[in-house]
């Protein structure tokens, strides 16, 4: 069995979704069911054994400790945290409390019970961390896409807590010897994302004919990385990854964000067409976020050389494939769209006048 954190969030869900499908091996799922945590994602999933779903939270160490006394996993794999840029400059001391706080209350049951393992159930664990790029901070145009060896310079109160989580994670291995690997991924988008994100958000707007806020010039350029290719990866790492190590995974999908927006009216426009006109008539620029960071992008080329990953996707067909699903799935995106989230989108966008 392992033990996955958050396995309830977007990415979470997906990764327990792929990992049951392609391994068959149980999954013992914590999470706290935040906004952005949903258990209609994992509703397939739903009288399956091999998914043991515990609602809690990262930081009730206690928990943590006996969930990991009572089930035994070989790895734990560590997606929970608050990941929106956006509601970390409104609200950062959730980001403090879930992504520091909670990844080091976590850090400490699991070194706790890997030091109660027979040697070689302790040589065998793994405690995989999954980060983000962001934590390098932001590139200018012309610069190479980030690596492993880049200096962390965050800038926004979300980056800042998953570098703080990273090097949590990296002083647990050096210090205590606790076994781990971090993954650090550029912008995931697929199925089953909050429609808080630029691509769901986008998707859900157009379809409900409202605005398609864009900050600023729209000109902020992504890697995008389809999330089944993230799994696919995470996977990788968790079998073959040296303990230690971290990995840059990306989607060598470089795109500025009023490309996507384009894009995904497009193919509105040829799945879904709309009587008063194409949907590029709802783009809307607005005033930019504080501290927005102009560029991000990944050099996976270590993946690929030691592990042998490459993504299945490209930006084409898995943006094809993401918009398909969020038209097929209207049921899912209509009971997300809770009164909580209509209220974060109105606080968020409420505020930045069109440009």
């Amino acid at each position: 069995m392992i033990f996955v954190t958050g396995g309830a969030g977007f990415i979470g869900a997906n990764f327990v979704l792929d990992w049951i499908a392609t391994t068959g091996e149980p999954v013992l799922n914590l999470d706290a069911l935040t906004y952005a945590g949903n258990l209609e994602s994992l509703k397939s999933l739903d009288g399956d054994p091999r998914h043991v779903f515990v609602k809690g939270d990262i930081g009730d160490q206690a928990l943590v400790s006996r969930l990991l006394d009572e089930h035994r996993p070989r790895a734990v794999l560590h997606f929970a945290a608050e990941s929106h840029v956006d509601r970390s400059i409104h609200g950062p001391a959730a980001f403090v409390r879930t992504n520091v706080e909670g990844t080091f209350a976590l850090l400490e049951a699991v070194r706790a019970h890997w030091s109660t393992l027979a040697h070689g159930q302790r040589v065998a664990f793994r405690f995989h961390h999954i980060s983000t790029d962001e934590v390098y901070g932001s590139l200018a145009p012309t610069e190479p896409p980030f690596t492993e060896r880049n200096s962390y310079q965050p800038n926004s109160p979300y980056s800042a807590s998953k570098a703080a989580s990273d090097h949590l994670v990296r002083a647990w291995h050096h210090t205590y010897g606790l076994p781990v690997l971090t993954t650090n991924c550029s912008n995931n988008y697929g199925p089953y994302h909050f429609p808080e994100k630029l691509i769901p958000l986008m998707i859900v707007n157009a379809l409900a004919g409202k605005p398609l806020p864009v900050y600023g010039d729209g000109q902020q350029v992504r890697d995008w990385l389809y999330v089944k290719d993230h799994c696919s990866a995470i996977r990788e790492v968790l079998a073959h990854g040296q303990p230690g190590e971290t990995y840059n995974v990306g989607g060598w999908n470089e795109k500025p964000n009023i490309e996507i927006v384009r894009t995904i009216c497009a193919l509105l426009d040829e799945m879904h067409p709309d009587a008063a006109g194409s949907h590029s008539r709802l783009i809307t620029f607005v005033a930019d976020r504080p501290g927005h960071d102009r560029r991000y992008a990944i050099d996976a080329r270590k993946l690929e050389r030691e592990l042998g990953w490459k993504p299945a996707e490209t930006f084409e067909t898995g943006i094809r494939k993401t918009v398909r699903w969020y038209l097929d799935n209207a049921d899912w995106v209509a009971h997300v769209q809770s009164g909580a989230y209509r209220e974060w989108v109105a606080t968020n966008y409420s505020e930045r006048a069109t440009a």
